[in-house]
């Protein structure tokens, strides 16, 4: 059933996408994307890659007895993590839990690693909700004329605040999904199951590091928006980057909310053609700043998919050689 509906939810998105792009004009908004170039896509591919290093440490930060050896390992998981979200046909619960697996596959333990990620999606998700308060905040000092934008934004900031009192609580829940989850993905950790709820209470003991991981992901969360910033300089549209950072908060809070959305597709462009506008970025430029992003998710999404099934296919050889180590 997940697998049907998530088709036709990527099916329909793209059909919306198609139709904004059309309704705006192909050459338009084609000619933006053309010049923001293969300087401007570089650009935002690295500082990506920079955002990815944060929230790896983040992770790391909540995840309870590993060494800080494994922050390599978790910055690399967070980066797959999001790399399937983007370009495979999964919602953002699959990328969450194939960036679980491939964590286990580099040699976290599971136990801790299953808590911590529980626990990293709480602060992530109250360092997303203060961004979008920020976005909602800004957007109505800005609202003459657009009334009717306000809301489904709003209604985006409520559906937000509900998903982190779903996280902050009612994690025992969460961790019978977590758990339903990675039995498809991962059965042979299932047995460690019992000792996560332990690892949990472990990581919220330890106050300062959650409040740590928290402030960095809303730090994060700024930085993954000054990435529209430096799209829209690439495409020589600049705007304040007060006024992206704006468009991107709430932009990400509706992603967010349509988690089931693989990738976000007709989402994303039909929350930069309505936002745009606002801000003083016409509907065409706005909807090419969603193409720069795309063409970025899948100019480094791609590559990192690969490598990552490049390194399951190995870890399970050495399984399959008696002696042949984790």
């Amino acid at each position: 059933m997940l697998r049907y509906l998530a088709l036709i939810l990527t099916i329909a998105g793209l059909a919306l996408a198609l139709w904004l792009i059309g309704a705006n004009g192909w050459a338009e908004v084609l000619h933006a994307v053309g010049v923001a170039g293969v300087g401007g896509l570089a650009a935002l591919v690295a500082w990506q890659f920079l955002v990815f290093g944060l929230l790896g440490f983040c992770w790391w930060l909540v995840t309870p007895g590993v060494p800080r050896r494994a922050i390599a390992s978790l910055i690399w998981a967070r980066t797959v993590r999001d790399a399937s979200s983007e370009v495979l046909p999964f919602s953002q619960v699959g990328g969450i839990v194939i960036g679980a697996r491939a964590a286990v596959t580099a040699g976290v333990p599971p136990a801790p690693l299953y808590a911590g990620m529980i626990a990293d999606q709480t602060t992530e998700l109250a360092g997303q909700l203060l961004f979008t308060l920020f976005g909602v905040v800004v957007l109505l000092t800005r609202l003459e004329g657009h009334g009717a934008v306000l809301p489904p934004v709003l209604a985006g900031a409520a559906a937000m605040a509900g998903l982190m009192a779903a996280f902050t609580f009612a994690q025992r829940p969460m961790l019978r999904i977590a758990k339903g989850l990675a039995g498809h993905v991962l059965p042979a950790s299932l047995a460690t199951f019992d000792q996560v709820q332990d690892q949990l209470v472990a990581v919220y003991r330890r106050r300062g590091r959650v409040v740590s991981a928290f402030l960095l992901h809303f730090i994060g969360w700024i930085g993954s928006g000054m990435a529209g910033w430096i799209a829209l300089h690439a495409m020589g549209r600049p705007l304040p980057l007060i006024d992206v950072l704006t468009i991107e908060a709430l932009i990400f809070a509706l992603r967010t909310v349509a988690f089931l959305v693989p990738g976000g597709i007709g989402v994303q462009e039909a929350a930069y053609a309505l936002l745009g506008p606002i801000f003083g970025l016409a509907a065409g430029p706005a909807l090419a700043l969603s193409i720069v992003k795309r063409a970025r998710d899948v100019s480094f999404g791609v590559p990192v998919v690969v490598l990552w099934q490049l390194l399951e296919a190995r870890a399970l050889r050495r399984r399959a050689v008696p002696g042949g180590g984790a």
